[in-house]
């Protein structure tokens, strides 16, 4: 059996990769196949424990952690609390586990401990992605599916297994012998990304056998158009876009308010343009102040341009999400962001003893803490503040609590009540990310709600 094929034109020699390994056939067989490639580039094993799956999640930790020992290879270890994280941000399980897990490779990178992370996407989980993204109304950039490299500065995410199905890579294993884990996880159909590997993929290899081929030559296409219009907005847009509202004068005024930002195109330029073009100048104009438009949104822009059929009367001003407001002139259509109006935390402070445990409804979390003093420590659950700051572990020193939350891409009601653990003035556990508090220990539960 011939080995899985590698992308080794991802890597770089001297390079310091952090293997991602779940433990499940796919990762495990990306760590041996790498490890063909030593000394080349400096190997290590990142492993995340989301929270979920209880006693089988910790034997695929020890599995993954005796895998590394074996080749002695370093080994990071992330314990975080997806459920929690999924309930805070209204997100779905597999979204917030998968938020959560890259945060940890943004940190292993920011740390300065790697230069890059390996994940073993696959053929197959290409063309779950495309169909994914597809059934979800995607644009072409949804299409490109799973790109085999995520520039994520200081470092990169590299996928270096995309040409390989994942029936191929288990008969390797098998072949070696290598065991692997299986997560039982990927038989529930409560998930949709399940529901495509298990039903629909296989409905549709009845029409095309090699429709996962089709399916991420379609990506590669997708991929490509994307990376030209990207560059042909990049030279039209200065010329397209009007800072500003329309003085009197003949010029352009920046608004009153410091915080509002408005931007304008001229129809008679619009109309001048290919549909493909408005469309996306539109989008990139949005997107510039904070919106991504659905195809619905954009639709009724381009209507209100004159540049799509509208049905009634032509509106003259529309509202977008993100506190965007949309006005047309006679001359132009203009997008206007509004201040967001401050809204105060609604979480209250609780105040407990070290040893000792709080259970806090609000913030959905019964949390134990264990302190490093023989004599009771008081603390503070509270919700973060503007200026807290944060010494993550493995961290070279104190973070801001905000560019750690941007990390973790948290917004809105949840960013406002993100709940840290205040004791003699420092931040001794923050949720979601492991905190360097010494002598610290926290276990949490997640409250229903």
């Amino acid at each position: 059996m011939q080995p899985p094929t590698l992308r080794t034109s991802l890597l770089h020699p001297g390079q310091r990769i952090a293997v991602a390994v779940s433990g499940g056939a796919d990762s495990v067989a990306l760590l041996r196949r790498l490890l063909e490639e030593r000394p080349s580039v400096v190997l290590s094993v990142a492993h995340v424990h989301h929270g979920i799956r209880g006693a089988a999640a910790d034997e695929d930790a020890a599995f993954v952690q005796s895998l590394a020992a074996a080749h002695d290879l370093p080994f990071h270890l992330h314990r975080t609390d997806a459920p929690a994280a999924a309930a805070i941000l209204h997100e779905t399980l597999e979204e917030a586990a998968r938020n959560l897990r890259y945060a940890f490779f943004r940190q292993l990178m920011l740390d300065g401990q790697v230069d890059a992370v390996a994940t073993a996407h696959t053929l197959d989980d290409q063309a779950e992605t495309v169909l994914h993204k597809l059934l979800r109304g995607a644009w072409t950039e949804g299409l490109s599916g799973i790109h085999p490299v995520l520039e994520d500065k200081p470092g990169r995410i590299v996928r270096p297994f995309l040409d390989n199905s994942h029936a191929a890579i288990q008969a390797w294993l098998l072949g070696l012998p290598q065991p692997w884990r299986e997560d039982a996880s990927n038989q529930d159909l409560a998930h949709t990304r399940n529901r495509i590997r298990l039903q629909l993929l296989p409905l549709l290899r009845t029409f095309n056998p090699r429709i996962a081929e089709q399916l991420a030559r379609l990506a590669s296409i997708s991929a490509d158009e994307e990376a030209y219009w990207q560059e042909e907005l990049g030279r039209l847009l200065p010329s397209l876009l009007l800072p500003g509202r329309p003085s009197r004068g003949g010029g352009r005024a920046a608004s009153t308010h410091p915080e509002e930002e408005t931007v304008g195109m001229e129809l008679a330029r619009l109309h001048a343009l290919h549909p493909a073009v408005s469309r996306r100048v539109l989008r990139a104009a949005a997107r510039g102040l904070g919106a991504r438009l659905s195809f619905e949104q954009t639709e009724r822009l381009l209507a209100m341009a004159d540049l799509a059929p509208a049905e009634g009367s032509r509106a003259r001003k529309a509202e977008l999400p993100g506190h965007i407001t949309v006005e047309r002139s006679p001359r132009e259509i203009r997008l206007t962001r509004g201040t967001v109006p401050a809204t105060p935390p609604v979480c209250p402070a609780y105040e407990f003893v070290l040893p000792g445990e709080i259970r806090a409804p609000e913030y959905g979390v019964c949390l134990r803490g264990e302190g490093p003093a023989v004599a009771s420590q008081s603390a503070i659950l509270r919700p973060w503040r503007a200026g807290d700051r944060v010494t993550l572990r493995h961290s070279r020193g104190p973070k801001k609590v905000a560019e750690v939350l941007d990390r973790l891409h948290v917004m809105g009601a949840a960013r406002r009540n993100w709940p840290v653990v205040e004791s003699q003035g420092e931040i001794i556990w923050m949720r979601g990310v492991e905190v360097e508090a010494p002598g610290f220990r926290f276990s949490v539960q997640t409250l229903p709600g």
